[in-house]
């Protein structure tokens, strides 16, 4: 946590993005700050178009190109010490924006990865689950067992039948059994910060809850610092340490989660609760 890491595991800095021709660029992300500590669930919210997700596939580098370019700013990462490939010595600290693409091959997966919103859309469906979650230990883990790597991540990750999911094409399982086949994947290489991307959107509210409440509990286990993209704020006031506010490609609020919920300063952010449903007046 920050209390006891004085070095964020991310730290953006001016971040813009923009798609469309350079001479009359659509700003989708324009010159966005946020840091990330270790150990940390941060939140970053707002409407959809916002800049969210462009947001956080710059962290490693995975904006749609050519159709987005980055064009200014910069995404630090600092390596945690772990028993996990690739070595540290890789990555101590390095400037995201900079690495080749052998480089961030090495930094894909391994140390930063994804987990999505739409689980179905996600996984290959002509390749069996198991298979789908050995590619990235085959990858970056060479040497283990991974078919008992496989059962054990998918048995992390509160799977009932971890074999029997793992010999199972995607369209198989439900919605939730997916999206928990997914975070395994993400969770595969140990890595050190886990982005998720609206991974509730298409899940019943009873699997929301459990899908929440297991990214908790592997932040609490494995050490992770997660960034939560959603724009529902009922999510972020349950999780979520810290939260940034974004609008229109800016970050326009920031704070800790209890703070800035109870005391909203910027108008979007109070227009952003007036928006959440409520049982009663």
């Amino acid at each position: 946590m920050k209390e006891t890491q004085n070095k964020p595991l991310i730290d953006v800095r001016g971040l813009s993005v923009h798609f469309g021709s350079v001479s009359n660029p659509v700003r989708a992300v324009d010159g966005v700050d946020f840091q990330i500590f270790p150990g940390e669930i941060v939140a970053l919210v707002g409407e959809s178009g916002s800049g969210k997700s462009i947001s956080a596939l710059s962290l490693a580098k995975l904006v749609p190109e050519p159709a987005a370019r980055i064009v200014g700013g910069s995404v630090r990462f600092q390596c945690l010490e772990k028993n996990s490939q690739p070595s540290c010595n890789d990555f101590q600290s390095v400037e995201v924006l900079e690495l080749k693409s052998s480089e961030l091959r090495k930094l894909r997966g391994a140390r930063i990865a994804y987990i999505f919103q739409e689980p179905a859309t996600s996984l290959n469906p002509v390749f069996t689950v198991g298979w789908q979650i050995g590619e990235a230990l085959r990858l970056h883990r060479k040497g283990i067992n991974v078919k008992e790597e496989t059962g054990k991540l998918l048995a992390d990750v509160g799977l009932p039948d971890p074999a029997r999911a793992a010999e199972a094409y995607p369209h198989e399982l439900s919605g939730g059994m997916q999206q928990r086949a997914m975070i395994a994947m993400a969770l595969a290489c140990n890595p050190d910060l886990l982005v998720a991307d609206e991974p509730t959107t298409a899940l019943d509210v009873t699997v929301q809850k459990q899908i929440l409440d297991l990214l908790v509990e592997l932040r609490k286990t494995r050490g992770l610092s997660i960034l939560l993209i959603t724009h529902n704020l009922g999510i972020v006031a349950n999780v979520a340490d810290r939260v940034y506010v974004m609008n229109s490609g800016k970050i326009v609020e920031s704070g800790e989660t209890k703070t800035v919920l109870r005391t909203p300063q910027h108008d979007y952010t109070k227009k952003l609760l007036k928006a959440v449903p409520r049982l009663h007046p």
